[in-house]
């Protein structure tokens, strides 16, 4: 149950930010978590939470209260080189650098209850 976004226009440093709120987060209160920060990349973020819950209905049938973000890693995608012009006919590189996000929801296990084991008291 995995979801990717390649080559969007914000720099990893920043989408880091956002993904680093809601690594191991079920997924509800991931994406509730996300409705309320403010920053550009959780509308994007969230949105991928969307695309790979509907992945898991659709392909293995999973209830969308069971599942969990396993894992989100931010990667550094391609840079666009622009150059800006400075003082006397020179030139100054601007680099808008680009973002791979790879998100991966895991399906909760319930635990098992504990059995224990009662021991007689002596008096």
């Amino acid at each position: 149950m995995r979801a990717y976004l390649k080559n969007y226009r914000q720099s990893p440093r920043k989408v880091r930010l956002v993904s680093d709120l809601i690594k191991g987060k079920s997924v509800v209160r991931a994406s509730t978590q996300l409705n309320f920060l403010n920053k550009r990349a959780s509308k994007v973020v969230g949105k991928l939470i969307d695309s790979a819950v509907s992945n898991a209905k659709e392909n293995d049938s999973v209830n969308k209260d069971d599942l969990f973000v396993k894992s989100i890693k931010v990667d550094e995608g391609p840079t666009l080189k622009r150059m800006r012009p400075r003082a006397r006919g020179s030139a100054y590189l601007i680099r808008k650098r680009t973002s791979n996000i790879t998100l991966e929801l895991g399906k909760k296990v319930p635990k098992k209850a504990k059995v224990t084991k009662k021991t007689k008291s002596k008096k």
